[in-house]
């Protein structure tokens, strides 16, 4: 029998309606009978793509004395992180102050009747696995909280009501910093500490790609030179694209890998992080003219295109797991590839003990085979054979637009993704921003109800702005001014952004957790406003942004680095490069890659290219090869 998630779009909850656990969605109701009758609440926030919830879904959600349990003395709500970004954020807080560490997901918090927070886990096991251990099984917690709440345990009500008075303090920064290209020092100090110099990436294991940090670095490599920049960057770029994390038959990449050379991955894509290393390996390529990377880069793009999305929407996620099992699609058995020589075997990292729990996952440690697309064809048949990994085909305003801005930016190389780009930004619009209101997230041929929060104007702003560089289409500038005109309105006050307002309000955060910041992109897009329209109340706006953040900015600027980016851009100055529509189309890929990493493009009727600053023109040449030696003179 289904419970009350029956009736949800979420493709997530609908993985959850056939639990026997009694689930609500976010509800007034579930909160109200919680109050109504005494009980504590359970909150569980996932995805439809996360391994480990499904996990917590076979061993606890559909455990009959876990589920017996939590009917009888709980009331139960299920949350998709990616239909709610605002909740999850909130939680994600309540776990790093209860736990002093950053929390994932599944996430599991336990409220008061009253909706007080005072216990967050993430996955949590059936049973207490270790006598000696402090981690509780399910059965075990859920029994302990729920007598405490029964018996009105008074230590347990006290400690609820002190993290709510944590969660609802407001911090302010101490002190203002002066923006300062100084900043750059200090990130590049934290960013070589925490640099993995065999195999790139800022960390041992597990390792996520980091696209920010990396953009950031190849920046700084742009404004000064530096070589350490650029050996983090392009050694890192290189290690990652050798397959593992990144599939190397399909395309795209997954989420993370849990070892250190980016091996073994969660097999589970995300088009957030395809997005940003989409646009990253597209930079990167613009920047030192490795052809690799614009090969994967458009592998990235073309993967999308042809196994996510759907009428130019684009699908949220693919799972990590089919026929029951993580990885079964993505990986082979020896005896599967018996066509194979053995040479080619060994360049893939094919051996019969496996790389991969007696499995292989393909690696190119080398260069790739003479024959490798023939190769490549000959893995796509083997998989065409089994089940595809569950798609959650969610369409996303604010994901959809970071894949919309790296297809611009592609589309400066190769002009196919350039229509891919518009296509889809204008069927995202249609779809998104219905009477006037802009949405959240989707189903295909759904209507949406969940209304937009910061991240969906910042980066569908961002991407209309690229449109605009892209097309001279003013209309595109237009659509980024009054979105931004509405998130100014709605979640700007004085400096600080909020996430969401209305019934549940969040504070924006400004360190680039799971993709980049939504106050970095709204900064960006704000002081792209400034220079375009030549209107300085936006420029205004970035720079009280920047600044109220300036002092931990200063501090800590790894933990920032798209803000950090930003600041770079607004104690340098934007670059206007004007000419007449021809001139930037054919020349479209040289001026994306200038040296200068600020610059902004505009039609006009000129012949040659004139080069401005914010408030004054400078130059006027014939060639497009004086540029970077005509703005180099400007400092």
């Amino acid at each position: 029998m289904s419970n009350r998630l029956k009736s949800e779009d979420s493709p997530y909850l609908q993985q959850h309606k056939d639990n026997p656990v009694d689930w609500y969605p976010w509800c007034d109701e579930a909160f109200e009978r919680a109050k109504d009758e005494n009980k504590a609440i359970f909150i569980s926030i996932g995805y439809s793509s996360c391994h480990w919830c499904h996990v917590m879904e076979e061993n606890v959600f559909t455990n009959k004395e876990c589920a017996d349990i939590l009917n009888k003395h709980f009331i139960c709500i299920k949350v998709d992180r990616e239909e709610r970004p605002d909740i999850d954020k909130h939680y994600q807080e309540v776990y790093m102050l209860l736990n002093r560490r950053a929390g994932g997901w599944p996430t599991s918090i336990f409220c008061t009747p009253q909706n007080k927070p005072f216990y967050a886990g993430t996955y949590i096991p059936p049973h207490t696995q270790d006598i000696n251990s402090n981690a509780m099984g399910f059965v075990e917690l859920s029994k302990l909280i729920a007598d405490k709440i029964s018996s009105h345990d008074m230590q347990l009500l006290q400690n609820a009501d002190e993290i709510e008075g944590y969660i609802k303090h407001q911090e302010h920064p101490k002190e203002a910093t002066v923006l300062s290209e100084d900043f750059v020092k200090n990130f590049m100090h934290q960013a070589k500490n925490n640099y993995e110099t065999t195999y790139g990436g800022f960390s041992v294991a597990p390792k996520f790609p980091h696209a920010s940090t990396l953009n950031t670095l190849l920046v700084i490599d742009k404004l000064y030179g530096d070589k350490a920049a650029k050996a983090m960057v392009i050694n890192t770029l290189e290690q990652m694209k050798k397959g593992g994390m990144y599939d190397v038959v399909d395309g795209g990449f997954c989420r993370y890998s849990v070892d250190e050379k980016w091996l073994v991955p969660h097999f589970e894509k995300m088009l957030y992080d395809n997005a940003l290393l989409c646009e990253l390996y597209t930079n990167a390529y613009l920047t030192y003219k490795n052809e690799d990377f614009l090969r994967i880069a458009k592998e990235i793009a073309d993967f999308w295109h042809n196994h996510m999305s759907e009428d130019a929407l684009m699908y949220s996620a693919s799972d990590a797991d089919s026929e029951g099992e993580e990885g079964v699609y993505y990986t082979y058995g020896y005896e599967e590839l018996s066509e194979l020589d053995k040479e080619s075997l060994e360049e893939l990292s094919v051996s019969q003990n496996g790389n991969f729990e007696g499995k292989n996952i393909i690696r190119l440690d080398g260069t790739p085979p003479m024959n490798f697309e023939d190769i490549k064809s000959t893995l796509q048949t083997i998989r065409a054979k089994r089940e595809y990994p569950f798609i959650d085909k969610k369409i996303q305003t604010s994901w959809s637009g970071m894949m919309i801005k790296a297809l611009f930016l592609l589309g400066k190389v190769d002009v196919r993704y350039k229509q891919r780009a518009i296509t889809a930004l204008d069927t995202l619009l249609e779809s998104m921003f219905v009477e006037g209101t802009l949405y959240h997230t989707t189903l295909i041929r759904k209507i949406p109800k969940i209304e937009a929060f910061l991240e969906d104007y910042a980066f569908l702003s961002q991407a209309l702005i690229e449109a605009f560089d892209a097309t001279a289409n003013e209309l595109y500038l237009i659509s980024a001014q009054q979105f931004a005109n509405t998130a100014l309105e709605k979640f700007y006050d004085k400096g600080v952004w909020r996430f969401s307002r209305g019934d549940f309000e969040t504070k924006a955060e400004i360190s680039d957790n799971t993709y980049t910041s939504s106050v970095a992109i709204m900064v960006d897009v704000l002081l792209s406003l400034g220079t375009l329209l030549e209107d300085e109340k936006y420029t205004h706006f970035a720079f009280k942004t920047l600044e109220y953040n300036s002092y931990e900015l200063g501090r800590r600027p790894i933990l920032y680095p798209a803000m950090l980016r930003q600041t770079l851009r607004y104690v340098l100055g934007d670059r206007v490069v004007k000419s007449n529509i021809r001139n930037l189309e054919a020349n479209s890929t040289a001026l994306a890659s200038l040296a200068y990493p600020f610059v902004l493009k505009k039609a006009s009727d000129d012949d040659g290219f004139m080069i401005c600053g914010s408030k004054s023109c400078f130059a006027h040449i014939k060639s497009i090869d004086e540029i970077d030696a005509i703005i180099l003179k400007t400092f």
